[in-house]
């Protein structure tokens, strides 16, 4: 809008000042040209009552805010719409009122998410702290404590080293590469897969629910159990929850945190994981693609991996080992790259194939993807059948778990950016599933055609035959 043009319209409002529509225009054009101090001088005198409309209140809101007058500006945004909380949660931290503009903050969001700042959130947080200088005056910041105390060591010039060393490692200190704890998961939070889980309940989770009773019949608790199958299918999410029905602190061992480049610091490594899951009986170690830990040793060109698989051997049934109470799980894509030592009796004694899910299995995964997200269905509806999941099941053969939780997400994409395009909440419907459905394809095909020719071929000892059943059952050969 041109200057001449405002002019006129700055004639207008004088002429007619209870012209509030016009008010609003010229307000907003000033706004743009980033002139808040012209707008709020068209505000004159006027309170908040004497302006009847909401969006003209909010545009005096912003106006005063600019102008750097954030009291008068609160005034103006009164109310409890989320655009009214968001810029009161704005005028309050103007105000250093950081409390009261973080709930204002949090109630806006919670209205409406679209309107989420997180570089607000981040400044309503910041801690001001006032702390006194070395020449006796006060300086203030917000960069916390651990900056006040660099200033305040800045003349300190002892010097200090700190080392990093290789050295041996300890009980103790396993705590740098065990993972920390995760939220405990049972077997409700595992779609499909019913068998499985009763099998895992008899013969896992019971022997530590019950431990007089297995003793009795000499029955150890604890052991060796290898899952394999198709990527993305649930074996970390199974194991997670086997620990979780067992009440027993779950150890999650990835690769990186045994792999050492010295000589012996692998195997020290394996040992205090062992020691520490020994400590803290009943425990569940928890080791993720176990072919690069105790792959075959007659195929590897070094000699410190084959060192690593008798380690790991020994650490699991070894003479002067107890594993009483420590449950030890595998977790493999290629079973056949698995040295056989760890499948004696004693070790990885139960091996259990975990298959892609089933149709129902695939419903009930995409109800529990779909759970706590807001969904394009009637209040009190049943969410399954107002978005047909048995009908998006049928269509997922072949689909893994994983692929699955990626067909839920790509359609939230789609309803988030249907959230930012309307600038309010947009569920997520079965059109946003369908189109998810179009972008999204199964993974498990390709590893079921290898299996297949492993369980065709190499089946000498049986130890294939529930992946030919499920091929057998799913047409799949």
């Amino acid at each position: 809008m041109d200057q001449n043009t405002l002019d006129s319209l700055r004639a207008a409002l004088a002429a007619s000042p209870e012209n509030l529509p016009l008010l609003k225009v010229l307000m907003g054009a000033y706004l743009e040209r980033d002139e808040p101090e012209t707008a709020v001088t068209l505000l004159a005198a006027r309170t908040p009552a004497e302006l009847s409309g909401a969006e003209e209140r909010l545009l005096a809101a912003r106006a005063c805010l600019a102008a750097g007058h954030p009291e008068r500006a609160l005034g103006f945004a009164a109310g409890d719409a989320a655009e009214a909380k968001m810029l009161q949660a704005r005028c309050l931290l103007a105000l250093e009122r950081n409390a009261d503009g973080l709930r204002c903050y949090d109630a806006a969001v919670a209205a409406n998410p679209t309107l989420e700042s997180p570089a607000l959130r981040d400044r309503l947080l910041a801690v001001v702290r006032t702390f006194p200088a070395r020449d006796g005056r006060e300086r203030r910041g917000d960069r916390g404590d651990a900056a006040a105390d660099r200033e305040e060591g800045a003349g300190d010039r002892t010097p200090r080293l700190r080392v990093i060393a290789n050295d041996e490692t300890l009980g103790h200190e396993t705590d740098r590469f065990l993972a920390p704890a995760l939220p405990p998961v049972t077997f409700a939070d595992v779609g499909g897969l019913d068998p499985l889980k009763q099998q895992i309940h008899r013969r896992i989770v019971l022997p530590f629910q019950k431990p007089s009773l297995f003793q009795r019949f000499k029955k150890r608790v604890g052991g060796g159990i290898l899952l394999y199958g198709a990527p993305g299918c649930g074996k970390t999410l199974l194991a997670r929850a086997t620990a979780g029905e067992c009440k027993a602190a779950f150890y999650n061992v990835a690769i990186s945190d045994i792999l050492d480049m010295y000589i012996g610091e692998s195997e020290r490594k394996l040992h205090a994981i062992f020691e520490r899951a020994r400590q803290s009986a009943p425990a569940v170690l928890f080791f993720d693609e176990l072919e690069a830990l105790g792959g075959k040793r007659q195929f590897t060109r070094e000699a410190t991996s084959a060192k690593l698989v008798s380690q790991f051997l020994s650490e699991m049934d070894g003479f002067a080992q107890n594993n009483s109470g420590v449950l030890i799980l595998g977790a493999t894509n290629v079973p056949w790259a698995i040295d056989p030592a760890f499948r004696r009796p004693g070790r990885f004694d139960r091996v259990l194939f975990v298959p892609p899910p089933d149709r129902a299995a695939r419903e009930a995964i995409l109800a529990l993807q779909l759970r706590d997200r807001p969904l394009a269905v009637q209040a009190g509806a049943d969410h399954a059948a107002q978005l047909d999941l048995a009908a998006f099941s049928r269509q997922t053969s072949g689909f893994s778990g994983a692929d699955l939780q990626e067909l839920v997400e790509t359609a939230a994409d789609e309803a988030i950016a249907t959230s930012l395009t309307r600038g309010e909440e947009t569920p997520i419907s079965a059109a946003h599933l369908q189109s998810a459905l179009s972008q999204v394809k199964p993974t498990t095909l390709e590893w079921l055609t290898t299996a297949r020719n492993y369980a065709r071929y190499a089946n000498e000892a049986g130890q294939y035959d529930e992946v030919l059943a499920f091929l057998d059952k799913h047409g799949r050969r």
